[in-house]
C-alpha cells in the first residue's frame, strides 16, 4: 500500500477523460479518412483535369469541378475538426493559402502589365513576401511567447513532481 495522498478530483467532470479520449479516437479515425479521400483525389482530379484539357465540354473544365464538387461533399461530411466547433476561430483570412496565392498573383500581373522583366517580378514577389512577413512578425513572437510559457510551466510541474527516477547502471 501507498502513503502517497490521492489526489481530490472532486471538482473534476468524471466523464471529462472520457470524452477527451473519444475526442482523440474520433480526431484520429477522421484524419485517416480524410487521407485516404486525398490519396484517391488527387490522382484522380488529375486525371479528370487532364481528360477536361483534352476531350473539352460545354464549359472549361467541368468534369474537374463536378469532381472537386464531390470532394468537398466529402470533406464536409468527414468534418475533421469538429470536435473544436464550440472554440473560436484564429484563422487569420490574410495568411491563407489563397490569400497568399492571390497576392503574389496580382504582384506578378501588376509587374507584368507594367512591362517588368523576369527580374522586376522576381524582385517584385520577394518585396510581397517581405511585407508579408515583417506584418506575421507580431503574431509569431505572440505564438512564441505562448510557447514559452506552456515550457515553462510544464518545466516547473515536472520540477515540482520531483527528479525523474535514475535507470540502473548499465553492465
Amino acid at each position: 500500500m501507498s502513503d502517497a495522498p490521492t489526489p481530490q478530483l472532486s471538482n473534476r467532470d468524471p466523464n471529462a477523460r472520457w470524452r477527451f479520449l473519444r475526442d482523440v479516437a474520433v480526431f484520429e479515425l477522421k484524419l485517416a479518412l480524410n487521407n485516404l479521400h486525398n490519396f484517391f483525389q488527387i490522382p484522380l482530379t488529375l486525371a479528370v483535369a487532364a481528360f477536361d484539357v483534352i476531350a473539352g465540354g460545354k464549359q472549361e473544365g467541368e468534369r474537374f469541378y463536378k469532381l472537386v464538387e464531390m470532394g468537398r461533399t466529402i470533406d464536409d461530411s468527414i468534418d475533421i475538426y469538429s470536435i473544436i466547433d464550440h472554440r473560436e476561430r484564429s484563422l487569420n483570412k490574410d495568411y491563407t493559402v489563397d490569400a497568399v496565392i492571390r497576392r503574389l498573383e496580382d504582384v506578378i500581373v501588376k509587374e507584368y502589365e507594367k512591362g517588368g522583366t523576369a527580374a522586376t517580378i522576381r524582385h517584385a514577389v520577394d518585396r510581397a513576401i517581405d511585407d508579408m512577413q515583417s506584418r506575421s512578425g507580431d503574431t509569431l513572437g505572440k505564438a512564441g511567447d505562448a510557447m514559452k510559457s506552456a515550457a515553462d510551466k510544464i518545466h516547473d510541474k515536472m520540477q515540482k513532481m520531483g527528479d525523474p527516477p535514475q535507470a540502473p547502471p548499465q553492465p
